[in-house]
C-alpha cells in the first residue's frame, strides 16, 4: 500500500524530527519525576495484594505512610525495604498493615550498608514481578502458535460494558464466536479519576465494570477457553489510562492482557488529569507493556468528538506522530502501536466519505508497520438506527480500503441505548459482510488527486503545527486548546500533588530492570 499517496519521504521525515524535538522535553520532564501511582505500581510487582476492609488497598496505605515520613522524591522502594529488614516483618503486605496501624515508621537509611542492601531487597521483589509478566508474555505467544491468529486483518474489536464481571464474561465469549477477534471491557463511569485500584471482582459498575486484577484474570481464563473453543486466540483490552495508568499497566502484564488503552492526552483533555502527572505515568505505564508484549491503543479519535474532524484532522496526525515518539522511547515495537483515529465526519458534508478514505490512508502510510486502531462513528449518529447502521457499513468498508489493523465495531443504537446482544449480532453482521466482500480491496484502491491532494494538506499543516509546538513547547499547546479543543494547564489538574521531582539517589528497581542492556 505504501506510495499511493505521493507523500514526499523528505516531509515524512521532518515530521518525525519535528514530533522528536517536541517531544523530547515531556520525556526528560517524564524521566525526573514521579508519582504515587508509579511508586504503587513498583510494590505491586514486588508483591504487595489486597485491601483493608474498607476496600482500600494496602499499596495505597503503604505508599501514603512511606510519604508521610519522607516524602516520594527518592522513591518508595528503600525506605520500604528498609523498613521491611529492620521490622522483621513476612512481607511488604504485612509491613503495609503494620504501617496503617501506626506501627512502622519510615526513614531513608544513612549508611551504605543498609542502602545497599535494601536496594538489593528490592531489586529481587521487583525482579520476581517482573518474571511473572515475562512468563504470560510466553504463554500468550505459545497459545497463538497453538489456537493460531485470526484470519483476516482487520481484527474485529468489540466492547462489552455490563457493569457485572459475571455477565460481561458470557457476552464476550459470546461475541467471540459471533466474529470478534478483540474483546474490550470498557471501565465503569469515573473509575479514571479513582487514585486506587479497586480489589477483586465487581458486579457494581456504571455504563462499565471496574478494572481490577480479579477481572482481568476472571475474563482472561474465560477467554482461553472461548480460545480452545474456537481454534483462534481471542485478545482482551481493558483501558491503562487515569490516575492509576501504571498499577493498571502492572495487572495487566501480571495477568496477560493483550492490549490497553494507554494515552496521557485523553486523562489530560477529557478527565482534567495534571498534564505532568499523567505524562510521567504513561512513560512508565508503556515501559511495562514494552516489556509484557501488550499492544497499545491510543485516543486520537476523542478529539474529534469535541473539534471539526476536518479541521482539526492535522491535530490527529500531530498527535499520532508524538505518541509514536513517545511509545519508541519507552521500548515499544511498532507492531505494538495501535495508533487511533476516527470516521469522525460530518456525513452530510459534500465528499465526505472521500474525506474519510484521505485521513485513514494518511495514517495507514505513516505507520505502515502499526496496527492501527479505527474507531466508529460516534458524533453523528443521530438515533434513526437505520442510517446508523448504514454509516457503520461506510466505516467498514473504508477501513477495508485502507487496510486499517483494528477496527471497533460500530453501533447502529449508538447514543441511544446500551447495545443488547441483538444489536452487536447486527453490528458484526455488518463487519462481516463488508470484510468478506471487500477481501482485498485495498490492493486494487488506488487514490485519485482530491484524496492525495487532501492528504497532503493534512500532512502539511501537521507539519505547520508541531513547528509551532517546537517553538512554544507541548505543554503550552495543550494548555492553549490544541487538541480537542480542551485547554489543560499543565499547573492545574487532578493528581497534580501525587508527583514529586525526583531527588539525589531516587531508586526505582522496576524502571531499572526495565532499562537494562539487553
Amino acid at each position: 500500500m505504501s506510495g499511493k499517496l505521493d507523500l514526499d519521504p523528505r516531509i515524512v521525515a521532518r515530521a518525525r524530527a519535528l514530533a522528536a524535538r517536541a517531544g523530547q522535553p515531556v520525556v526528560d520532564l517524564a524521566r525526573s519525576h514521579t508519582t504515587v501511582s508509579v511508586e504503587r505500581a513498583v510494590l505491586r510487582l514486588a508483591g504487595v495484594t489486597g485491601a483493608d476492609p474498607d476496600g482500600i488497598p494496602w499499596v495505597n496505605r503503604l505508599v501514603d505512610a512511606v510519604r508521610a515520613d519522607v516524602g516520594l522524591e527518592h522513591g518508595v522502594a528503600v525506605p520500604a525495604f528498609h523498613a521491611l529488614l529492620s521490622s522483621g516483618s513476612e512481607d511488604l503486605t504485612t509491613l503495609a498493615q503494620k504501617a496503617a496501624a501506626g506501627s512502622v515508621r519510615f526513614t531513608l537509611p544513612s549508611r551504605k550498608g543498609d542502602i545497599s542492601a535494601a536496594r538489593r531487597a528490592a531489586s529481587k521483589a521487583a525482579r520476581a514481578g517482573i518474571k511473572i509478566v515475562d512468563r504470560q508474555r510466553v504463554a500468550r505467544d505459545r497459545l497463538i502458535k497453538r489456537h493460531g491468529n485470526p484470519a483476516q486483518r482487520p481484527w474485529i474489536y468489540l466492547i462489552v460494558a455490563t457493569g457485572d464481571i459475571y455477565e460481561d464474561i458470557p457476552q464476550a465469549q459470546a461475541a467471540a464466536r459471533a466474529g470478534a477477534d478483540v474483546i474490550a471491557v470498557i471501565r465503569s463511569t469515573g473509575q479514571s479519576l479513582l487514585d486506587y485500584v479497586p480489589e477483586g471482582a465487581t458486579r457494581e459498575g456504571f455504563a462499565g465494570t471496574y478494572a481490577t486484577q480479579e477481572n482481568f484474570r476472571l475474563m482472561r481464563a474465560a477467554l482461553d477457553e472461548t480460545s480452545r473453543e474456537l481454534g483462534r486466540y481471542i485478545r482482551l483490552t481493558n483501558y491503562a489510562s487515569g490516575l492509576c495508568m501504571p498499577e493498571i499497566a502492572a495487572l495487566a502484564g501480571m495477568e496477560r492482557l493483550d492490549m490497553m488503552l494507554n494515552d496521557s492526552m485523553y486523562g489530560i483533555l477529557f478527565r482534567d488529569i495534571n498534564p505532568i502527572r499523567t505524562f510521567v505515568d504513561q512513560r512508565f505505564s508503556r515501559q511495562v507493556h514494552a516489556r509484557a508484549g501488550i499492544i497499545i491503543n491510543t485516543g486520537e479519535d476523542n478529539y474529534l468528538t469535541t473539534a471539526d474532524a476536518v479541521d482539526a484532522a492535522h491535530t490527529v496526525t500531530v498527535s499520532q506522530l508524538l505518541n509514536e515518539f513517545f511509545a519508541h522511547e519507552a521500548g515499544l515495537e511498532d507492531w505494538q502501536l495501535g495508533l487511533g483515529h476516527a470516521f469522525e465526519i460530518n456525513p452530510d458534508l459534500p465528499d465526505s466519505f472521500r474525506l474519510e478514505l484521505a485521513h485513514a490512508l494518511l495514517a495507514r502510510e505513516l505507520f505502515p508497520d502499526a496496527p492501527l486502531k479505527w474507531m466508529p462513528p460516534t458524533k453523528h449518529m443521530t438515533g434513526d438506527v437505520f442510517r446508523g447502521n448504514l454509516l457503520d457499513g461506510f466505516f467498514n468498508l473504508a477501513g477495508a480500503l485502507t487496510g486499517q489493523g483494528i477496527l471497533l465495531v460500530g453501533m447502529m443504537t449508538e447514543a441511544v441505548v446500551t447495545p443488547w446482544l441483538s444489536d452487536r449480532d447486527i453490528a458484526l453482521q455488518n463487519v462481516r459482510y463488508v470484510l468478506n466482500g471487500a477481501g482485498n480491496l485495498h490492493e486494487d484502491f488506488t487514490p485519485g488527486p482530491f484524496i492525495r491532494g487532501r492528504a497532503n494538506q493534512v500532512l502539511g499543516e501537521a507539519i505547520d503545527l508541531l513547528e509551532k509546538i517546537v517553538d512554544d513547547t507541548l505543554l503550552d499547546a495543550i494548555a492553549d486548546g490544541t487538541f480537542g479543543i480542551m485547554k489543560r494547564p499543565a499547573d492545574r489538574g487532578k493528581g497534580l500533588d501525587g508527583v514529586a521531582r525526583h531527588a539525589g539517589g531516587y531508586f526505582n528497581p522496576v524502571t531499572s530492570i526495565l532499562e537494562e542492556v539487553a
